[in-house]
C-alpha cells in the first residue's frame, strides 16, 4: 500500500452520519488522483484547484503529494467540516484553502480535479466557471462513479472545452479530461414564476426553478394562522433549498419574520437571490448552516421542513433523523414541526419518538404531510 493510500483510507465523515456505503474516499476520487498524478508532478503553488471534494479525499490526497496553495469548493457545510478535519488530523490544514463558487477559486488554474456533480445544470455552472478564468493550459481531470455519469456530462463539457478525452473504467468509476476552454462564463441563476413567486436557482439546487411536488403539497396544507414569526421567534425553513417555502411564508404573512437555512452554499445563494427578487430580504435571514445548530434550544414556534435523502450522490434515510431532532431541540413545548416526505420512508414512528406526537394532515400518491407538536 501507498502512502498515499495509507493516508486516504484514514479520512473520515464528520459530522455527517457513519453508515456502510457512505464512506469519505472512494473509487472515483482514487482514480482523479492516479490520472492528475502526471500534471501535479510539476504544479506550482496555487496551480491546483479542487471542486465537489465530498469529505477531503482528493484535497488530503494532492496535498500529501504535494500540492501547495490549492483552492477548494465543497458546496455541503458538511464536507467542508470534514475536509478541516481530515487536514488537520494529517498536518496539511496549511495546503489549501476554501473558497466560494466564484472567480477567484479558479483564476489562473492549471488543474482541476473535479468530482463530477449529480446535476447537470449544477455541471454547467462549474464548467463555464472555469473556463471563463482558468489559464488557457488548464487540464480539468473530472470523475465520478458509472452509475451516477452520464453521456450528457460529455456534451456539458464540450460546449466548454475544445476537447475531452474519456479514460479506461477502473473499479466502476471513470475520469473525463477536458482542456482548450472557451465560451467561459459566470453563473447566472434560473428563474421562474411558482405559486406566485418569483423563484431563482444555481445550478445543482434541489428542484431548479421549481416547485417540487412535496413541497407544493405541504405548502397546500400549512396553516392559515401561525403562532411567532417574530424577530426573537421566526418561522423557520429548515433545509430551504432555493427558499420557496421561506418566501411563501413571508409573502403570505408581511408582518413576519422567516429563518431559512440549509447546509448547501449553492442553496444559500438560491434563496437569497430568491427573497431578493420577492423583496422580501430585510425579513428572510438565511444561512448556511448544519440543521440548526446557530439557532438557541426552544426558541421557535413553527418550523417546515422537507428533509433532503441524498448523502452526496448516495440515496439514504439517515439525514432526516439528524434534522427532526434538532427539529425537536429547537421547538418550544407545544411548537410544531410541519414535514413532507416519501410515504415509502414511513418517518411517522421517528417523528412520534423524536419530536412528539405527530399527525398525518394529507397525502397523495407519493408524498405525505404530517404535523409534529413538541412534547
Amino acid at each position: 500500500m501507498s502512502a498515499t493510500s495509507a493516508v486516504l483510507n484514514e479520512l473520515r465523515r464528520w459530522p455527517d452520519v457513519e453508515a456502510p456505503g457512505l464512506v469519505a474516499v472512494d473509487a472515483a476520487d482514487r482514480l482523479i488522483l492516479d490520472e492528475s498524478a502526471g500534471a501535479r508532478a510539476s504544479a506550482q503553488s496555487g496551480d491546483v484547484v479542487v471542486i465537489g471534494d465530498a469529505y477531503g479525499a482528493l484535497t488530503i490526497g494532492a496535498a500529501f503529494a504535494g500540492a501547495t496553495g490549492v483552492r477548494v469548493h465543497i458546496d455541503a457545510l458538511n464536507g467542508e467540516r470534514a475536509l478541516a478535519a481530515n487536514a488537520e488530523r494529517t498536518g496539511l490544514s496549511d495546503n489549501y484553502r476554501a473558497l466560494p463558487l466564484e472567480a477567484d477559486l479558479v483564476r489562473g488554474a492549471r488543474i482541476v480535479l473535479l468530482r463530477l456533480p449529480r446535476s447537470l445544470d449544477g455541471l454547467r455552472d462549474i464548467a463555464g466557471l472555469i473556463a471563463a478564468h482558468a489559464d488557457p493550459a488548464v487540464v480539468v481531470i473530472a470523475g465520478g462513479r458509472l452509475k451516477h455519469m452520464s453521456l450528457s456530462m460529455n456534451t456539458i463539457l464540450s460546449e466548454f472545452f475544445g476537447k475531452l478525452d474519456i479514460t479506461h473504467a477502473r473499479q466502476k468509476s471513470r475520469v473525463l479530461l477536458a482542456r482548450e476552454p472557451h465560451n467561459g462564463r459566470d453563473p447566472e441563476p434560473a428563474a421562474a414564476r411558482v405559486e406566485g413567486l418569483e423563484v431563482r436557482a444555481f445550478g445543482g439546487v434541489f428542484a431548479g426553478a421549481h416547485l417540487d411536488i412535496g413541497t407544493r403539497l405541504l405548502l397546500d396544507t400549512l396553516p392559515e394562522h401561525l403562532e411567532g414569526g417574530t424577530a426573537n421567534d421566526p418561522l423557520i425553513d429548515l433545509a430551504c433549498g432555493t427558499g420557496i417555502v421561506g418566501a411563501w411564508l413571508a409573502t403570505r404573512h408581511p408582518n413576519f419574520h422567516v429563518y431559512a437555512c440549509d447546509q448547501s452554499a449553492t442553496a444559500v445563494k438560491s434563496a437569497r437571490a430568491t427573497m431578493t427578487a420577492n423583496g422580501i430580504d430585510a425579513r428572510v435571514e438565511v444561512w448556511q448552516d448544519d440543521a440548526l445548530t446557530t439557532r438557541a434550544s426552544a426558541s421557535a414556534s413553527l418550523i417546515a421542513l422537507n428533509p433532503p435523502f441524498h448523502s452526496g450522490a448516495a440515496m439514504t434515510d439517515l439525514l432526516a433523523p439528524r434534522l427532526f431532532a434538532d427539529a425537536a431541540r429547537v421547538l418550544r413545548p407545544g411548537g410544531q414541526l410541519w414535514c413532507v416526505w416519501n410515504s415509502s420512508l414511513n418517518y411517522r414512528r421517528q417523528l412520534e419518538r423524536i419530536v412528539g406526537p405527530t399527525q398525518q394532515v394529507a397525502r397523495n400518491a407519493k408524498f405525505t404531510v404530517t404535523v409534529s407538536t413538541r412534547r
